[in-house]
């Protein structure tokens, strides 16, 4: 999806987990190794464990070097997008040819599934700071709620969370996202916390579902639940999403391009890639767009013959 002639680069957006990020998209829509019943970007598409090229490296750093010569720098370079980044096999090079153009920190932020390969280690080593997932304490409750490709083990996953934290000199903030009904428990927490508590991450981001999730029964936990589960964790934890900070992230955020979304949205209700395709910018910047017309009232998510929009917001 082009933005403002960029194929492959987009924002710098407002994350909740890395401030200003200039954006990079290595897989085609919806390219990933899992299906995750929360995904704000819905059904996977393609479910693989293939590494290739699908964005070519050679594509991708002249639109870099374009979009770092507007305006201040972002906070991070962020390797991620609408898929798994770390199936392109041009990451390792990516990120070496993005230290030679910037001091800008890279992050990658992955789903963490093809961290047992060596290959893969090899190729973050050397980026800045590595945020990969954890949703699940075992096997069955991984199998429902990431639905990963038959081939990865839950097993062989969390080892290479905990190989890779080992071998890593940058950061590792481990992702942790709960859903109601399924991981929320107490009991459930303590086996993820104990995996953590194994993985050694600098900081662990506790979050839940807060946009439409790929399946309705993906269920969101309070403010309230999410700070009890984050007693349960040792080391550094912090919240992101519910319960965290908004205000300043919005800010950087166009005003003009969030009133064209919330005029989209007065004329039919819209998907994030409705917005997205209508205003010729990334999905995940559309998203960004919708969380701030939600966090001030505007509008509200809802799910019409299993397919999720924004509406205007009943005044």
């Amino acid at each position: 999806m082009s933005t403002n002639g960029f194929s492959h680069v987009y924002g710098p957006v407002p994350s909740r987990r890395l401030g200003r990020s200039l954006g990079i998209d290595l897989v085609p829509f919806k390219v990933c190794t899992y299906d995750c019943v929360y995904c704000q970007l819905g059904r996977t598409t393609q479910k693989t464990m293939e590494r290739r090229e699908y964005v070519p490296v050679e594509a991708i750093v002249p639109e870099l070097e374009r979009a770092l010569s507007h305006g201040a720098p972002p906070d991070y370079i962020g390797l991620a997008g609408s898929g798994e980044p770390t199936l392109n096999s041009g990451i390792g090079r990516l990120i070496r040819a993005i230290k030679k153009v910037t001091r800008v920190p890279v992050a990658v932020l992955t789903n963490g599934s093809l961290l047992w390969m060596k290959s893969v280690q090899d190729e973050l080593m050397a980026a800045d700071l590595v945020v990969p997932s954890l949703d699940a304490g075992d096997e069955n409750t991984f199998r429902r709620v990431n639905r990963p490709h038959g081939d990865i083990a839950f097993g062989t996953m969390t080892e290479g969370l905990v190989n890779f934290t080992e071998r890593f000199d940058g950061d590792v903030w481990l992702e942790v996202l709960l859903l109601a009904g399924e991981t929320g428990t107490d009991a459930h927490v303590k086996k993820i916390a104990a995996l953590a508590e194994q993985i050694g991450p600098d900081r662990i981001q506790l979050g839940t579902v807060i946009r439409p999730p790929a399946e309705t029964d993906a269920g969101s936990l309070s403010s309230e639940r999410l700070v009890a589960l984050k007693g349960l964790f040792s080391g550094l934890v912090e919240l992101i999403g519910k319960g965290a900070a908004e205000g300043s992230m919005t800010a950087v955020l166009s005003g003009t391009r969030t009133e064209s979304v919330l005029a989209m949205l007065g004329r039919r209700p819209c998907t994030a890639a409705d917005v997205a395709g209508g205003l010729n910018i990334h999905i995940n910047e559309a998203l960004k767009h919708l969380d701030r017309l939600m966090v001030g009232g505007k509008a509200r998510p809802t799910v019409v013959g299993g397919r999720h929009f924004y509406t205007v917001a009943e005044r």
